[in-house]
């Protein structure tokens, strides 16, 4: 009987293993400390344009904020200071740079700022927290969210802290060598990504901010960080907490951040989050678009948004 061969396709050839996600799978939040609800709310709610949840954390000492499907969570206490800066992705850059004017006033005495440049909008929050807002477009589908949170880390951490999370967490990493510093680059889910990047600077002592993540195998990274005494709390049967990135091969303490890991049946993942219009006020109200609506993706041969650049092609746009 002769040998059966495989059949050709015909069509464009595509590299399917740039599409592939690792095992986390999404990254929900950025959790930290701020002095006031008020400033807050005059920075993420009325300067970026942000939503703040309606449903969760409604009173005075934590503030959820929306921005697509993910969140910064902002607990009322003594400011903490990320080591990094936080991307987000938010349209209309004009009118971002029109409500952050108008802050200028609200936000005098604190450490509010902010510069255009090229290719982004870099502000810093009233307590030095740095946020670099991007329109669409470099970021795959991605309309409005968190595509990604850089931490600045000591020489020579990117290849091991790279290794921790393929290792640990069997999740897509690579190092980075563009850029001028070496970046350990982490897959947490569809255009999202952790960014560790070397750097010489000093680097201020870990005050306990923390961020959020959803995996897909829940107990395999969690018994391997057992295995190395690294969880730092049993939180609940959908969620467990580490603070360490530790190099693999000599147990060295790399980089602190506290990781609150939640399972994919935690009734918490995929909550469909509210997203506003800033646009929509009392003098031009328009009704019926009072919810943040994407605009069309352009539409490729294979339809909407389905020709935007894989992920490795993305990754090398975000590190130029």
């Amino acid at each position: 009987m002769p040998e059966r061969r495989p059949k050709q396709r015909e069509g464009k050839q595509y590299d399917r293993a740039a599409e592939d996600l690792g095992n986390i799978v999404a990254l929900e939040h950025v959790n930290l400390q701020i002095e006031s609800q008020e400033l807050g709310t005059l920075f993420y709610v009325s300067g970026l344009g942000l939503t703040r949840d309606p449903y969760m954390m409604t009173s005075t000492d934590n503030m959820w904020v929306n921005v697509g499907a993910s969140q910064f969570h902002l607990i009322t206490g003594a400011p903490q200071h990320l080591r990094g800066r936080v991307g987000l992705v938010i349209p209309g850059r004009a009118a971002l740079l029109q409500r952050l004017e108008r802050m200028r006033g609200p936000l005098a005495g604190t450490r509010f700022a902010f510069s255009e440049r090229d290719d982004h909008v870099e502000t810093t929050c009233p307590w030095g927290n740095t946020i670099v807002v991007h329109e669409p477009g470099r970021f795959g589908r991605l309309q409005l969210g968190m595509p990604y949170v850089v931490f600045d880390v000591p020489p020579g951490a990117a290849p091991a802290i790279a290794d921790f999370y393929r290792q640990i967490f069997e999740t897509d990493a690579a190092v980075d060598e563009t850029g001028g510093m070496p970046a350990a680059r982490i897959s947490v889910g569809p255009s999202q990504e952790l960014v560790f990047r070397e750097t010489a600077g000093k680097l201020p002592a870990y005050d306990g901010h923390h961020i959020q993540v959803y995996v897909a195998n829940f107990s395999r990274p969690h018994r391997r960080l057992l295995e190395r005494d690294l969880i730092t709390e049993e939180s609940n049967p959908y969620q467990y907490r580490f603070e360490t990135i530790v190099d693999l091969a000599t147990g060295k303490p790399l980089f602190e951040i506290e990781h609150e890991v939640r399972s994919m049946t935690n009734p918490l993942y995929a909550r469909p989050l509210v997203n506003r219009n800033p646009a929509q006020n009392n003098r031009n109200y328009v009704p019926g678009r009072d919810g943040w609506v994407a605009e069309p993706m352009e539409v490729g041969p294979m339809g909407i948004g389905m020709d935007a650049p894989p992920r490795a092609a993305r990754s090398r746009q975000a590190a130029e």
